[in-house]
């Protein structure tokens, strides 16, 4: 049987091709960060150094998934907030492309808050030359859930069962507390989000509490065993206070791992410093493999920006309705 195909924009450096080759989905990712290209082509993904602007559905007509993650800087809380303060234009513009009126992404702002458009331009100008995809699969910050709701409004109207929300990432696997705003659609048969497999966390909950149905969630000492017992103290502040840095011990998850990770302070039991985050052990708390072939620079931010591959098999396995490779065989 062939292996569905697949189109990843935005594909950074891989984290949503881990998880959709776990479910038997291939593909090309596209991807213009030359560190995040090096790091693909090392893990010997297929990857076009490009500009998804440039491409479009006609270059790639055996694909029948697209998946994608926009840039997330002007729309999360970290940054300076543009394509939050541009978020009306935005989904007057979502609405505009589902009727196929013309739209410039110039007036938006800052041009990365355009990007935010581009899978939908992509799903529209497939479905326009009669080579739809039979499924759409994107993640984001969650302050981007207002975009996904509107992009379902239209992908509805193209035929699509849709399902959008907010996903907490400890519920899939990772051994991180972070939060993504995703959206599945499929051609076909109704969708629906994944269930989650294991419990939220909650600070001073025990891991072993809550529903006996579900798994406990995954610490950070269960994702990094060698390290021993340590405390992590968060390069945020926390409360609005910047002085006051969040700690979290070895027995609990991680916080959302950011493009800032390498500046964690870890102190062992005694509150002795140890050796920060190795680039393995920053990829393993955001779900890769730990000998991921992570090359150029800026790693950190390459692993910060990256989709956790345990969600991305958790959206692919949801919008596919398909068990693991292995499984299926």
């Amino acid at each position: 049987m062939n292996a569905t195909q697949a189109v990843h924009l935005f594909a950074g450096p891989g984290g949503l091709e881990v998880g959709a080759m776990d479910r038997g989905v291939h593909g090309v990712g596209i991807e213009w960060d030359a560190n995040a290209v090096a790091t693909r082509r090392a893990a010997g993904l297929p990857t076009i150094h490009g500009d998804v602007r440039k491409h479009g559905p006609a270059d790639f007509p055996q694909a029948t998934v697209l998946t994608g993650g926009p840039p997330c800087q002007t729309f999360t809380v970290a940054g300076a907030g543009a394509g939050r303060a541009a978020l009306a234009d935005v989904l007057g513009a979502v609405k505009r492309m589902g009727v196929r009126e013309a739209v410039d992404p110039a007036v938006l702002g800052d041009e990365r808050t355009g990007l935010v458009l581009e899978p939908l331009r992509w799903v529209l100008e497939a479905a326009d030359a009669g080579r739809p995809y039979e499924a759409v699969v994107l993640e984001q910050v969650q302050q981007v859930q207002q975009v996904w709701d509107a992009y379902a409004e239209v992908l509805r109207a193209e035929g699509y069962s849709v399902a959008t929300g907010v996903l907490r990432t400890e519920q899939y696997g990772l051994p991180q507390t972070r939060r993504r705003a995703v959206l599945v659609a499929r051609l076909g048969g109704p969708v629906a989000l994944p269930e989650p497999s294991r419990r939220p966390y909650r600070r001073g909950v025990a891991q072993d509490a809550g529903d006996a149905r579900l798994a406990p969630w995954v610490s950070m000492g269960e994702a990094l065993p060698e390290r021993g017992p340590f405390t992590v103290v968060s390069n945020y502040g926390t409360g609005g206070d910047p002085k006051n840095r969040g700690r979290r011990t070895s027995g609990e998850p991680a916080f959302t791992v950011t493009g800032k990770i390498s500046r964690l302070r870890l102190i062992d039991p005694d509150g002795r410093e140890l050796p920060r985050l190795s680039h393995s052990e920053a990829g393993r708390l955001q779900g890769f493999p730990a000998d991921w072939p992570w090359s150029g620079s800026d790693i950190s931010q390459q692993i910060g920006n990256a989709c956790p591959p345990p969600l991305a098999t958790a959206l692919i396995e949801a919008v596919l309705q398909r068990q693991p490779a292995a499984e299926a065989a």
